[in-house]
């Protein structure tokens, strides 16, 4: 296992450069186990999740492969307007057990048309500051490290990552450790209707990224973790009342059915019938119970379909999970609800700048901010009254302490506002 202490992304989509958490032994604040991302439509929050789905696809399947999702369109599509340097991506980590930094960069370009790994590189930075490389590619040939001795290496296919054929070696510990970290991050875009479809029968460990599975991994999670399907039936029963029992049923043709026992009915329902927001919940808890979580998780979105009194409870299962296990969780989000179960220094605003490119700031480093909320402001109430955006509260010249007076005076539930009366009355 391995955590993420930071990333830089450069020239994809609107990402044209964006740094998240520390770089290598840079200054800066490791990226805590919780994540969350806000900002308007089109600020660039699905283009990050989606940064960390194409590493992934990259090294699963290839950087062509990944290029072409249908979702992406092409290498073209995906570089930043206006630019011609490569996608670059940058992340520096830490195994569990070590303090070392180690640093990967990848670097995607295209030639002739196809889109190759243009360059690889995996660096330890040790406590003296030197730096063990142990990978250096260049369009696939270059040395790696076996022991303490650098090995010529030139690779067939310059569209693979040297990490997904060198990490399968177990003379490159390294290597399949970072290979096995990023192969299986859970990048999840789920979908109620995907979820409703009948699979064929069959134990199945992890959910998919689309939720397709679902009664899969519920027939394996009932047969063998009984104690944390138990602990998953009585989280729905809190938070979807009438919820009595959850179970698998095979169809007469062999295929899975996912059957809900409600208050007050005979009769059972199947998930084509439950709703989205069930459904979707039901998802998530089963995803927070896996027996061997995934390092990293990524989700867009999670409040779509689910009851906006839910969301705050959601996070907060979320940032507990994070918080108690080796798994780091980054999400994005349009509900203040599910933010007001955060910190400031989990919750990061997206905004594009006037060259349409993506910047990124962390509520936690904008002025006054961190102290409003110490102060007993939510956090929701800040971002709904528009006080991450707009610069009346940092440009106010007044103390925080006055700013957290105005905001009581005008009541929790409305936005927060400087008016003249406030400020005579002080």
């Amino acid at each position: 296992m391995a955590q993420l202490l930071g990333i830089r992304i450069k020239n994809f989509k609107s990402l044209a450069d964006v740094t998240l958490g520390q770089i290598g032994s840079e200054t800066g604040d490791p990226l805590p186990s919780m994540c969350c991302f806000i900002g308007p439509n089109g600020c660039g929050k699905s283009s990050l999740l989606d940064a960390f789905g194409f590493l992934s696809d990259c090294l699963k399947e290839g950087v062509e492969a990944a290029c072409d999702k249908p979702q992406r369109g092409g290498f073209q599509k995906l570089r930043t307007q206006g630019s011609s340097s490569p996608i670059t991506f940058l992340l520096s980590y830490k195994v569990l057990g070590s303090t070392e930094p180690i640093v990967y960069i990848f670097e995607v370009d295209e030639i002739n048309g196809i889109p190759i790994v243009l360059s690889e590189k995996l660096v330890i930075l040790t406590k003296q500051d030197h730096k063990g490389v142990i990978l250096a590619l260049e369009q696939g040939k270059g040395i790696v490290l076996i022991g303490k001795k650098p090995h010529d290496v030139s690779l067939e296919d310059k569209g693979r990552l040297g990490i997904t054929t060198l990490g399968q070696l177990s003379e490159h510990p390294h290597i399949v450790k970072l290979r096995t970290y990023v192969q299986n991050w859970y990048l999840s875009y789920f979908i109620p209707d995907a979820a409703r479809k009948l699979p064929p029968t069959g134990a199945q460990k992890h959910l998919d990224r689309t939720g397709e599975n679902l009664g899969n991994v519920v027939q394996y999670i009932q047969r063998n973790h009984k104690e944390r399907f138990e602990r998953i039936l009585e989280q729905i029963r809190k938070r979807i009342p009438g919820i009595q029992k959850i179970e698998t049923q095979q169809s007469p043709d062999g295929r899975l059915l996912l059957k809900f026992n409600e208050d007050g009915y005979k009769d059972p329902f199947y998930q084509q019938s439950m709703s989205d927001g069930t459904l979707k919940m039901f998802a998530y808890l089963l995803l927070l119970e896996d027996p061997d979580p995934p390092a990293f998780i990524g989700i867009e979105e999670p409040e779509n379909g689910l009851y906006h009194k839910l969301l705050e409870e959601l996070a907060g299962e979320f940032r507990t999970h994070a918080e108690s296990s080796k798994t780091q969780i980054l999400i994005t989000t349009h509900s203040p609800y599910f933010v007001n179960a955060l910190t400031p220094e989990q919750v990061w605003l997206m905004e594009k700048d006037e060259n349409g490119h993506t910047q990124v700031k962390r509520t936690a480093d904008m002025p006054v901010i961190k102290e409003i909320i110490e102060g007993g402001i939510p956090l929701k109430s800040l971002w709904y009254s528009n006080h991450f955006h707009e610069p009346r509260v940092r440009d106010a010249g007044l103390p925080a302490r006055l700013l957290l007076k105005f905001r009581i005076h005008a009541g929790d539930e409305g936005n927060l506002r400087i008016e003249p009366e406030n400020i005579s009355s002080l």
